[in-house]
């Protein structure tokens, strides 16, 4: 690595580590008042509530690298600008392509990081701080898996394997044992619609009666299940699919494409975890024309503010094209990618005006 490169990419890391610090310190700031409100709901306490931000802070380490990557980029070009460093730099012989080619530089490290904790490190921390909240507040034991939902209540197990936005689920598997810790009746039901007070309607129900001598098998069209396990408590076990690692959303959607069941928002999920990585890189790019474009001699504030104004419009294109990728039933891998892509055209449009 020539000098040069070497000098861009340890300034533009040195910067994005700041803001990232920054922006998470921010972010979980926002997390803590919010579960502050909670406290008090059943054994949820304040201990609980630092348990929570600490576990559910990978998840956010890795969707604020695009946008520590930005302001890290904007600062550290911007200073060099400031301080006439790009204007010897490209006096040397350094072009503007060189200069984005170390920031990409800078960009690969960036991205292994976001890689290894986005894949490794994020999706069980989030699964332990959504189960550790909802026990706490609860009174159920629940515990995710990859073979779906699991829920205790009294001397019934319930897997669920697939549940519904509107709350209702399907595949489910209820195994009921006696004070002896056997098991003496096994059910399952196709779906379960949720009727209110504490009562769900099982629909096309197969269940089997157990004991020492024998096994009775029947089947019935449907049956009312009451229970205290309410739709709100399942949507807060179950990790968001935008949090779950590209092994877990490709074999969720493998059971789901298997079963015949939608499953357009997992693929969007998938793509978009596949995509994310490479948005820093989309990210670093912009910067370059925002800083060698505008005059020298901007302080920090401007910079930063310059990068809020650029990470908040690509986020709302990307959570609005997300939204309308699901209602028009669009490509998943176009709805993942457009955003970025159309960023990316008009950054390197702009790079190429300057250059």
């Amino acid at each position: 690595m020539k000098t040069l490169d070497r000098y861009i990419v340890l300034e533009v890391l040195k910067s994005s580590a700041i803001a990232l610090l920054l922006l998470l310190t921010l972010f979980d700031l926002f997390t803590f008042s919010d579960e502050l409100d909670d406290i008090g709901k059943g054994s949820y306490g304040l201990t609980e509530v630092f348990y929570f931000v600490t576990l559910t802070s990978p998840t956010v380490f890795y969707e604020l690298m695009p946008a520590a990557a930005l302001l890290g980029s904007l600062f550290a070009l911007g200073n060099m600008a400031n301080h006439n460093e790009l204007i010897a730099m490209r006096a040397a012989g350094l072009s503007i392509f060189g200069i984005v080619r170390a920031a990409l530089l800078a960009g690969v490290f960036m991205a292994g990081i976001a890689v290894a904790v986005g894949e490794f490190v994020a999706p069980d921390s989030e699964a332990q701080a959504q189960t550790m909240r909802a026990n706490a507040q609860n009174k159920h034991l629940s515990l995710s898996s990859k073979n779906g939902l699991w829920l205790r209540e009294e001397q019934r197990f319930i897997n669920v394997r697939s549940i519904a936005d509107n709350g209702g689920l399907a595949d489910i598997n209820l195994y009921e044992l006696n004070g002896q810790h056997q098991l003496v009746r096994a059910t399952h039901a196709k779906q379960a619609v949720y009727l209110g007070n504490k009562e769900w309607r099982l629909e096309d129900i197969q269940s089997s009666q157990i004991s020492t001598t024998q096994m009775q098998a029947s089947t019935a069209p449907a049956q009312l299940w009451q229970s205290s396990i309410a739709p709100d408590l399942l949507k807060i076990v179950v990790v968001l699919p935008d949090n779950l690692s590209l092994r877990d959303l490709y074999a969720y959607v493998t059971f789901l494409k298997n079963n015949q069941q939608k499953s357009q928002k997992y693929d969007l999920a998938f793509w978009g975890r596949v995509v994310n990585p490479l948005v820093i890189f989309v990210m670093l790019i912009v910067s370059v024309p925002f800083v060698i474009g505008i005059k020298r001699g901007i302080n920090a504030s401007a910079r930063i503010l310059i990068g809020v104004i650029i990470g908040m419009s690509f986020n709302v294109l990307d959570i609005s094209f997300a939204h309308l990728g699901l209602i028009h039933f669009f490509n998943p891998i176009f709805t993942a990618t457009f955003p970025s892509l159309m960023v990316l055209a008009l950054a390197l449009l702009a790079i190429r005006r300057l250059n």
